[in-house]
């Protein structure tokens, strides 16, 4: 009994929250019914959709990944003694190892219609990214494991970038009917979000390089680190209570194609398109924050590695021993942390009833090198689904970023939707680096 808890616990912890300091969605947002969802895909969704409102309880979402470890959940569930580390993760450490985590919480969040070519939508948000890019995998393991190892090995680090940062943001969303005449049909939407901050960590190091010999169990380094943190944050205990301010929008516009119906053939409650396109910029915007500390360390070091590992009971973190053994020095500053700026890009296909096909693209806009910025994992989605007024079935197949291949599935039956981009992936695959999950409750309000 012990031994199946810990494996249900496992699990539920890597496809919920993956880590709890912890796109969106997947599938979800091309439905015609996802309502105020849609609007933080695209906020030129929220004019002429199939719902007149459309309330969220609460929704939340979270995607994680790395290149650097595969873990085979199928084998996890049959195994009789219980998850090992050693035994089920398959490590992949590379020079240049990412890893990625993404929690997006939706609040109470409403959308509704203002005339017949304009709606509004009002969103409350709280979101967490984390993302470590181009870390030697060697390295980290060793780190993770406090050096305890038998074999020497050297390593090389380029362009080491990393930030954690968790903000909250209230959203108002404009949508307005542009062109409707003829075969074609034209919205646009613009989102302004007032920002509230909680806090960021942030790292980089343009150039390190070091070798372990783990007969005198040293660890020799050169190059140099700057680590910087926002005043007061503790990424060990989040709290939304020294917050700073800061301005972000998203934008944009679906084009429909609706050959040889009249505008007033259907009822808003229908669709009219063969097919349609859409894009949007998304998460356009920053915050910062004053009273930053701001660290920058001199690598040019030989460190005995047992530091790294537990001394009168206490493990020593990597922040305490980089003050402890390297020379550096301290400013406060005012940061700055980019939004996750992100390009996404919607083909949707009705080819029968009510059956229809997304293509659905979302490319990062920060580059992996950009210092004090979140980021968005490159993935491609097409999307076969079913969609009725209270009931949508989908299947997202998705090429990602880290990961190759990855496939789920999501329903929506009335107020409740649930989803995964990656269920099916996960649980059949021996190598799956990424993985997401998504839930929420709401109450629609159909078109008559």
């Amino acid at each position: 009994m012990k031994t199946t808890i810990s494996k249900l616990l496992f699990v539920c912890f890597y496809l919920t929250s993956f880590s709890l300091f912890s796109q969106r969605y997947i599938g979800y947002t091309a439905d015609n019914y996802s309502g105020v969802h849609g609007v933080i895909y695209n906020p030129s969704s929220v004019v002429d959709s199939r719902l007149r409102s459309d309330i969220n309880i609460f929704s939340v979402s979270s995607f994680a990944g790395s290149d650097y470890f595969a873990i085979d959940l199928n084998s996890i569930l049959k195994a009789e003694d219980g998850f090992n580390i050693d035994d089920d993760v398959v490590k992949s450490p590379l020079n240049d190892n990412k890893f990625f985590v993404n929690l997006d919480v939706l609040g109470p969040s409403a959308m509704f219609n203002l005339n017949a070519r304009s709606s509004l939508a009002i969103t409350t948000r709280v979101r967490t990214f984390f993302n470590l890019n181009n870390i030697n995998g060697t390295l980290y393991e060793s780190l993770t494991n406090n050096f305890d190892e038998e074999d020497d090995f050297d390593f090389e680090i380029k362009d080491l970038t990393g930030t954690m940062h968790v903000w909250g943001e209230i959203g108002l969303t404009y949508g307005r009917i542009l062109v409707d005449g003829g075969s074609n049909f034209l919205k646009g939407g613009l989102s302004l979000k007032y920002l509230q901050g909680a806090g960021t960590l942030f790292t980089n190091a343009p150039s390190v390089s070091g070798q372990f010999d783990a007969t005198n169990e040293t660890l020799t380094t050169t190059g140099s680190l700057m680590y910087g943190t926002s005043e007061g944050f503790d990424n060990q205990d989040i709290e939304f209570s020294n917050l700073s301010s800061g301005i972000g929008a998203d934008l944009g516009f679906t084009y429909e194609y609706r050959p040889n119906i009249s505008p007033d053939s259907l009822s808003r409650a229908k669709n009219k398109y063969n097919f349609k396109l859409g894009i949007s910029i998304t998460d356009i915007g920053s915050i910062s924050y004053e009273g930053s500390t701001v660290n920058r360390y001199n690598l040019d070091q030989t460190l005995d590695t047992n530091k790294f590992r537990e001394t009168n009971g206490e493990e020593d973190d990597l922040e305490t021993i980089l003050k402890e053994n390297y020379e550096g020095t301290e400013e406060i500053v005012e940061s700055k942390i980019n939004l996750p700026t992100a390009l996404h890009l919607l083909a949707d296909y009705r080819f029968r009833n009510n059956f229809y096909i997304s293509l659905q693209g979302s490319l990062s806009l920060v580059s992996e090198e950009e210092q004090q910025a979140s980021r968005l994992l490159n993935t491609l989605t097409a999307t076969p689904r079913l969609e009725t007024r209270w009931f949508s079935f989908y299947l997202p197949l998705s090429i990602r970023q880290y990961d190759g291949f990855a496939m789920g599935a999501g329903f929506r039956l009335g107020p409740l939707m649930v989803g995964s981009g990656s269920a099916i992936t996960n649980l059949i695959s021996d190598s799956s680096r990424t993985t997401d999950v998504y839930v929420g409750l709401k109450f629609p309000f159909y078109q008559k």
